[in-house]
């Protein structure tokens, strides 16, 4: 079986596939919690999977992409005394398949590759993704399956949490969608300048980037949402179509495959090389 895991700042998602059939076995979200050793996350981990009644020593390999920089040489420390498998990291150098048209390719974060490659391997292209975490970022892919860049903002807790922070009076409040846009009550006015005020930032992003990347005769991109709080924003954007939320775990299961061919070929070649 292949394991994935996702890191980011607020959350870690973790996928089990099994590897002959590319299937989702089972896949949890936990928090990402910077402090915690190796062993700490070992017996996390080891219980997650004996509650889905799975042996760790069915994991053959495992994958990792991850935001948080501290983290990577205790879950390297983790998977190698746990489940007996040396990771794989997204980082630069890593076969994606995807061309990166940026200024700085090592500058563009694992998660927001691996959710670009899920995206066009998934849906095709031109497409853009918007992912709903610590930040909500928008990433545009072009009908090539080229990277092209994107944006990044605050995202909804974020913005809740500076709210909160900054205005003494304002107690915080669940975010969700209200009754109605005009509150009535200091409770429903928070909750819809939240709710409708974020639901405006992502579409006027997107509106700009749409107007700003289609071509008169280009074919109108694809805008897949994923991430915790998606399900929430769709309903009233005006441009988000689908949400995938295994987005980012396929992503990392499509590039695990692209690398493991890559070194199979490159064995084959190496040995044919050895005999000529």
């Amino acid at each position: 079986m292949l394991l994935t895991l996702d890191v980011g700042n607020t959350n870690t998602v973790l996928g089990l596939y099994r590897l002959a059939s590319d299937e989702l076995i089972t896949h949890w979200r936990i928090s990402t919690l910077r402090t915690q050793t190796a062993d700490e996350y070992g017996v996390l981990f080891l219980n997650l999977f004996a509650m889905r009644k799975v042996e760790a020593t069915e994991v053959s390999a495992i994958i990792i992409s991850s935001v948080v920089p501290p983290l990577e040489s205790t879950l390297r420390q983790v998977c190698e005394l746990y489940f007996n498998v040396k990771p794989m990291f997204v980082e630069p150098g890593i076969k994606t398949g995807m061309p990166i048209q940026v200024d700085n390719p090592t500058e563009v974060g694992a998660d927001r590759l691996v959710n670009s490659v899920a995206a066009f391997g998934r849906y095709g292209g031109p497409c853009i993704v918007v992912d709903f975490g610590t930040a909500t970022t928008f990433d545009v892919i072009s009908a090539k399956g080229e990277y092209m860049g994107g944006a990044i903002a605050p995202g909804l807790a974020i913005s809740a949490e500076a709210l909160f922070a900054r205005a003494a009076r304002l107690s915080r409040v669940d975010v969700k969608k209200p009754a109605k846009v005009v509150g009535t009550n200091t409770v429903a006015a928070v909750q819809s300048g939240l709710y409708y005020g974020y639901i405006g930032l992502v579409d006027g992003i997107l509106e700009r980037i749409l107007n700003e990347t289609r071509g008169p005769d280009s074919a109108a991109p694809k805008i897949i949402a994923t991430g915790g709080l998606a399900h929430l924003i769709i309903g009233d954007s005006r441009f988000i179509q689908t949400v995938d939320d295994m987005l980012t775990i396929d992503g990392l299961r499509l590039i695990y495959e692209r690398n493991r061919v890559a070194k199979i070929k490159h064995s084959h070649s190496e040995a044919a090389g050895k005999h000529a």
